[in-house]
């Protein structure tokens, strides 16, 4: 289904579109949480450079505390990373929760935060679980980091220990305990460790206040790492897992529950898309069915089914519509209007869709009115235009990649595309398959890639790089 609207009303749309999300000028000049300021991997204002390795365009590198494959964000001079280090402390059996016997505490309990507990303890590894999932949960305690650096040398200005648990499931082999991204409003910092809790802290690292929402059951111990989303003073805390699945609005300032929302579910890992429209704002979630809720109240507005299994693709919006993808097992992508009411599966209010690409574990980039794409966890890029669906790059495959987890950037014309063996392909944006350049590191890159000013940050499972281009060149 094709759907096309006047040059003149599309250009309305995108300059309502532009004022909500500029309404704040300041994060325009920051990565306030995933997915940058614009919500779809896009940059107005960077301009990261094209060419690097480990021998050139390295402004610093330094090795991180323990793993994670959460993307960084930088609010400011500070640059903040998400981490699960593995100690030497033996659990007891009493010490983990058993899938799904932990219940939520209740709306009312929040708990103020600790003091600060410093400490390099032995570097972390991969929990117990097989390659894809279903193994020993770990036997040992996992320190639950969260560290700010300064972002120009790379200095650790202070680091929290959020908590101190046994997680209770093994994790897929690719994933880790700290999968999911902070979220800042320039004040405050927001972490969401899923199971081992919720926490927020001010930017200096002193605690706010911490919130124990219970214990997830994901879909073959596969893990956690839906990010939070925020506006207007909510936090929204995604909790897709095997059993009651749920959304949570929670009050950024306090932790309380301000309403939550039970969903007919199974596991994702998606996050949340909030978006304005016609006066009002919209949760949009990614899953077996695509969902969008009322900001200030949790009421249902619309959903649309056919989505496929395994839902992780964060959703983004385009002029008056959403766009949602998935790739696991099948491929579908829907385009659903944002005035939609009710199920609108098979109907109008989708705008258009495809079942030929999608991407499984990355989340699209939009630039200039074209998504980027991949297809599964392969190095094979798609280009659509975004209006209408209609294939500009149709299935190319990227030089030196062949599996990818992190999602694709763009800025200055330029898509940046990581994968999972340390090389970042550089493609023109446009009409044809252009590589400019494509660039080597020895890490493992799963998060996604972070562009502020002339500077590029990878976060790699051992090292954190800040990649600028060097005054000799």
């Amino acid at each position: 289904m094709m759907v096309r609207r006047s040059t003149a009303w599309a250009w309305l749309v995108c300059l309502g579109v532009a004022a909500a999300a500029f309404s704040s000028g300041a994060a325009a000049e920051n990565w306030p949480q995933w997915r940058g300021p614009e919500h779809n991997g896009s940059s107005t204002t960077a301009d990261p450079p094209v060419n690097w390795s480990e021998e050139s365009n390295i402004r610093w590198k330094i090795e991180l505390p323990g793993r994670g494959s959460s993307t960084p964000i930088i609010w400011g001079d500070r640059l903040f990373v998400l981490s699960a280090r593995a100690t030497d402390r033996p659990a007891e059996p009493a010490d983990a929760d058993p899938p799904g016997t932990r219940p939520a505490s209740p709306a009312d309990d929040v708990r103020p935060g600790q003091g600060a507990r410093r400490g390099d303890g032995p570097r972390g590894g991969r929990g117990g679980g097989g390659r894809f999932g279903g193994g020993s949960a770990p036997a040992v305690f996992h320190q639950f980091l969260v560290t700010a650096y300064d972002r120009h040398s790379g200095e650790p200005i202070w680091q929290q220990v959020a908590t101190e648990q046994v997680p209770h499931e093994a994790g897929h082999g690719t994933n880790t305990f700290a999968s999911s991204s902070p979220i800042t409003d320039g004040k405050h910092l927001w972490v969401n460790f899923g199971s081992r809790g919720v926490y927020c802290y001010d930017l200096d690292g002193n605690p706010v206040w911490q919130r124990d929402l219970g214990t997830m059951q994901t879909r073959s111990q596969f893990g956690e790492a839906s990010s939070p989303a925020l506006q207007d003073g909510k936090l929204i805390i995604p909790w897709d897992h095997e059993g009651q699945s749920k959304l949570f609005a929670l009050d950024a300032n306090t932790g309380q529950t301000l309403w939550q929302a039970e969903r007919d579910e199974p596991t994702t890992w998606a996050t949340p898309l909030i978006t304005e429209w016609q006066g009002s704002w919209q949760v949009v979630t990614n899953g077996k069915r695509v969902r969008s809720y009322a900001l200030e109240t949790g009421e249902l507005l619309w959903e649309a089914g056919g989505q496929v299994d395994n839902p992780i693709p964060t959703p983004v919006r385009y002029q008056d519509f959403v766009i949602a993808m998935t790739g696991y097992r099948g491929n579908a992508i829907h385009a659903i209007k944002l005035d939609a009411t009710g199920d609108v599966t098979g109907t109008d209010a989708v705008l258009w869709s495809r079942d030929d690409a999608a991407p499984y574990v990355a989340s699209p980039v939009l630039y200039n009115g074209r998504l980027y794409f991949t297809k599964s966890r392969d190095g094979i890029l798609s280009s659509v235009d975004a209006e209408t669906g209609e294939v500009v790059i149709a299935q190319k495959r990227l030089p030196q990649i062949s599996s990818i987890y992190a999602s694709p950037v763009a800025a200055q014309d330029r898509i940046y595309i990581t994968g999972r063996e340390g090389a970042t392909v550089v493609l023109r944006h446009g009409p044809e398959f252009e590589v400019l350049a494509t660039n080597q590191l020895d890490d493992v890159l799963d998060a996604s890639p972070v562009m502020i000013g002339d500077l590029l940050y990878l976060r790699g499972e051992r090292f954190l790089y800040c990649i600028g281009q060097s005054a000799a060149e």
